[in-house]
């Protein structure tokens, strides 16, 4: 990826996707997200990449711009994954490269095989509010050996190994996990399945809770997939939308914590004049939709 490509990435997700866009000099193209998954809407995608973009030796060119559009970043909302098969068929007839963010989906799968592993590379998050933490950090997904020796290699400042010199062929980064943290992961992920097995457990009982409720349901894994359910989140129909703020005011007064959807990242400044597609399925959403108390703690975790 180089200055000044673009980069497609949902509208709705946490600002971290397009801020590691931005860190590269690339600049985020917003995309429309599909409600059955809250992710990447790759029909409608497609459709606007055929219309707005061409194919010049083997690169995909936006017209409007004339800048690449060099890789495609879907997110995978709270740990429901997105449709892998239509982003992928996008990402090929397209020429672009898949890279998952798949910082809130560890344990989730898509057609039985882990989120994260499908593209060039995925990423995970190990920050103190995911299924698992390291107190912050992440990890990358890679089956791509080559690709795993150069991340390794710019994660510890770019430093070619030498007896006693110091030599650093480009530019890197400190990135590197403690070993203290790393020990901290290690035991989490001896508790991921109970920890998996407690938020399926939680959405079931919302899930029977909600049920009879008119205007709102909870967002529950798409066909064929397995969600880690990281957020439990409430849809409200179009119709019960204007109430959505007036929910959030009376739990939160109640003491229980809920929350929206994140702003939609071109309404926020440092990407207010991005490239963007129509985003109605994105804006309808995040008028919609509310997280509510999603912590495994809330069930008994079995052993």
């Amino acid at each position: 990826m180089g200055n000044n490509d673009e980069v497609l990435v949902p509208a709705l997700t946490f600002v971290a996707t397009a801020n590691a866009i931005s860190y590269c000099n690339a600049i985020p193209h917003f995309v429309d997200c599909a409600e059955r998954t809250l992710g990447v809407d790759a029909a409608k995608l497609r459709g606007y990449l055929n219309h707005h973009t061409t194919q010049q030796a083997g690169q995909c060119v936006n017209r409007s711009s004339g800048r690449v559009i060099r890789a495609l970043v879907p997110m995978h909302t709270f740990g429901h994954p997105v449709d892998l098969d239509g982003v992928l068929a996008v990402a090929q007839d397209f020429n672009l490269a898949l890279v998952e963010d798949a910082a809130e989906s560890l344990g989730s799968y898509y057609h039985g095989r882990h989120t994260g592993t499908f593209g060039l590379l995925g990423t995970l998050s190990f920050n103190g509010n995911k299924t698992i933490t390291t107190g912050g950090g992440g990890a990358i997904l890679t089956n791509d050996a080559g690709f795993a020796r150069h991340a390794r290699h710019l994660t510890t400042t770019a430093k070619v190994p030498h007896a006693w010199d110091y030599l650093h062929d480009e530019i890197g980064y400190n990135y590197r996990m403690p070993n203290l943290n790393a020990a901290v992961g290690c035991a989490q992920l001896e508790q991921l399945p109970a920890l998996l097995a407690a938020k399926r457990e939680l959405f079931q009982r919302y899930h029977a809770a909600f049920a009879p409720v008119v205007g709102v349901s909870l967002m529950a894994e798409p066909e064929q997939c397995q969600s880690n359910y990281w957020l439990q989140t409430l849809v409200l129909d179009a119709a019960h939308a204007p109430q959505r703020d007036a929910i959030l005011q009376a739990t939160n007064a109640a003491g229980f914590q809920t929350r929206p959807a994140w702003k939609l990242l071109h309404q926020l400044a440092p990407f207010k004049d991005c490239p963007t597609m129509n985003l109605d399925g994105a804006q309808s959403l995040a008028q919609r939709l509310i997280n509510i108390p999603s912590s495994p703690g809330l069930v008994p975790v079995t052993k």
